[in-house]
């Protein structure tokens, strides 16, 4: 699959996760803006892209203000003449449980998730109505927040709110050719070497072993593994798919389901707080889990 004539901006790709998707992009063909806050990372990252015959460029930055946002569009349209996608991967994260996180911790995750994607978003919209031949947005969600994740409220809220974007923007942006979808990757990154039971496990891919093949069954493979999907969502081949999120990593595909009420009952007239109380009594037997399977 081949993006020659693609022009792609990649946040937070000096590293990780966001380094395998700016690569993937630039070995398709597409011109590649990579942005991180750091410099260094940046720098290699692009030298690895033109060393493998690749078109990329560094634009270093904090993802969040409208204005790094408007300067990541500016860079991409002043090097490579246009914009086709914008890959909103950067954010911070900063585990902490509820009574311990801060409020400088709880702003510095979501404006760097919630507000970066936003701006980042919005910049590359307005670039694309000017060109009028459309564009992706490629958000990136996490499982931690599809189902929620210990220590995480800033975290599991932000990717939350990242889907939910991808729900209104589909629908406002779909006129203008704009496909809007979201990635939920999974993959063994510095993040996945903080889960205690993945530790050794990253160690050990970081050294070169292969990933267990059933950690691959269950969707956590490298890197890699993920960014067939950013280059396919950036590539005309998508057309059309908008409004969805994919969870992606390993040996395993799968497609989200949108939010649906569970079980839905009716009482003329209403409730009191009694008659709930003796209706919840039924209600508990359709509550749903909020964990993994197998968890």
């Amino acid at each position: 699959m081949r993006l020659d004539d693609k022009v792609a901006i990649v946040t937070g790709s000096g590293r990780g996760l966001g380094r395998a998707y700016a690569e993937a992009l630039a070995a398709a063909g597409a011109g590649v803006v990579v942005n991180d806050i750091d410099g260094e990372a940046a720098a290699e990252a692009v030298a690895a892209i033109t060393a493998a015959g690749g078109r990329a460029v560094a634009e270093v930055c904090a993802v969040g203000t409208a204005e790094s946002a408007d300067a990541l569009v500016r860079r991409a349209v002043a090097e490579f003449g246009r914009l086709d996608v914008m890959c909103t991967n950067a954010g911070a994260l900063r585990d902490r449980t509820l009574g311990k996180v801060t409020d400088e911790e709880f702003d510095l995750v979501v404006d760097s998730h919630v507000r970066g994607t936003f701006t980042c978003a919005r910049a590359a919209a307005a670039r694309f109505r000017e060109q009028g031949d459309g564009g992706r947005l490629i958000l990136v969600g996490s499982p931690a927040g599809q189902y929620g994740s210990f220590g995480q409220t800033a975290y599991a809220a932000s990717k939350a709110a990242i889907i939910a974007m991808v729900r209104v923007w589909s629908v406002e942006l779909a006129k203008g050719g704009v496909a809007v979808n979201a990635i939920v990757p999974i993959a063994l990154t510095r993040m996945a070497a903080t889960i205690p039971n993945l530790t050794e496990v990253v160690a050990q891919v970081e050294a070169g072993a292969p990933v267990p093949a059933e950690l691959r069954r269950k969707g956590i493979g490298t890197v890699q593994d993920v960014a067939p999907l950013v280059v396919y969502l950036a590539s005309s081949e998508s057309a059309g798919i908008t409004g969805q999120y994919f969870g992606f990593g390993g040996d395993k595909f799968a497609i989200w389901g949108h939010p649906k009420e569970e079980f839905v009952t009716y009482r003329d007239g209403g409730w009191t707080a009694d008659q709930l109380a003796a209706d919840f009594k039924t209600f508990s037997d359709h509550f749903q889990s909020h964990l993994p399977p197998g968890r």
